[in-house]
């Protein structure tokens, strides 16, 4: 397997190929979440301008003083959106695991808009919760929701891989994730001045949450780390030109553990490579909407397999997630 540990799906050849390349690539597709559930999707076509801006105007916020960025701290705990600093958050608590908080410092933000049907007071106040908008830099609003409506867009079409991927209608997923409650994640990794505590990380061991992950890392950073079937670990390494998607809980689920929600980590520099290194990225959450039903997809419920989970509803599902990491 190459260093990277992801094998490079070219998104363009599956929308605009031929029965049998669509089928090909689907199979691959299909393997890879069976075995490591990363793979890193090229030709995505999401604007490079798009993409820069975000990446450019996310690092002018993380050199802004802390002074001015817990301005936009997030207002309370249990809180999904808004600024958290350096060691706010742990995330190897979600799966009950004890260490101490993470290396890294955050911004999140939600759904763009409220659906007009949603009207479930949890929901409203979880996932549609108010983001406390930076006013520096000033293209931050504007950099940050041109980025988000690119990653949903990507997000349907990496669905519909995935539909085809499970021997379903390629438009199986659309009405699960017509709205969806997902979030965007820029995440600053500080230069350690210091050595860490026992046992902590830039990001605890965890599993994401929801149905994927689109990753945007910084070209040529280092310490993304996956767990093997062995349980042993190995570095991802960016693909250039290329995002690094993951499956989160939720897709185990839908397919009955048929595909992987791999636990994986962002681990300290080496102290003899640059242990004052930085590292930032950038992660799209994607989650189907706050009532969606999510259970067993018939391709995985095969007749000699029994469903190894009771259904569930996606949004307090996601709540209950994260609200153990706080």
């Amino acid at each position: 397997m190459a260093k990277h540990a992801v094998p490079i799906i070219d998104l363009a050849a599956f929308e605009h190929g031929n029965r049998a390349t669509r089928a090909e690539i689907a199979r691959l597709t299909d393997e890879t979440c069976r075995n490591t559930g990363f793979l890193a999707i090229a030709h995505h076509g999401v604007d490079q301008s798009v993409i820069d801006t975000m990446w450019n105007t996310m690092q002018d916020f993380f050199d802004l003083p802390s002074s001015i960025k817990h301005q936009f701290n997030v207002p309370s705990p249990g809180h999904p959106y808004g600024y958290m600093g350096n060691e706010a958050e742990t995330l190897a608590a979600s799966r009950g695991n004890t260490t101490p908080p993470d290396l890294k410092e955050t911004f999140n933000g939600g759904p763009i808009n409220i659906p007009s049907h949603i009207s479930d007071p949890e929901a409203l106040a979880f996932c549609y919760a108010a983001t406390p908008w930076p006013t520096k830099p000033e293209l931050f609003t504007q950099a940050w929701n041109s980025y988000y409506h690119s990653m949903e867009n990507l997000a349907l079409r990496i669905m519909r891989l995935f539909a085809e991927a499970l021997s379903l209608d390629t438009h199986y997923f659309d009405e699960y994730i017509s709205s969806p409650i997902s979030a965007l994640r820029a995440l600053n990794y500080p230069p350690q001045q210091h050595a860490p505590q026992p046992g902590q990380l830039r990001a605890g061991a965890h599993s994401d949450y929801g149905s994927l992950t689109i990753l945007l890392p910084q070209l040529e950073s280092r310490g993304l780390e996956i767990q093997n079937l062995d349980g042993s670990w190995q570095e991802v390494v960016p693909v250039p030109g290329a995002f690094i998607i993951n499956l989160g809980d939720l897709m185990e689920r839908w397919t009955n553990n048929r595909w992987r929600s791999t636990m994986h980590r962002v681990v300290n520099p080496e102290r003899n490579h640059d242990p004052l290194s930085r590292r930032q990225s950038i992660a799209y959450f994607h989650q189907p909407n706050w009532d969606a039903i999510i259970s067993t997809i018939p391709t995985c419920a095969e007749a000699s397999t029994t469903s190894q989970y009771e259904p569930v509803l996606s949004g307090p599902y996601l709540m209950s997630k994260f609200k153990s990491t706080i």
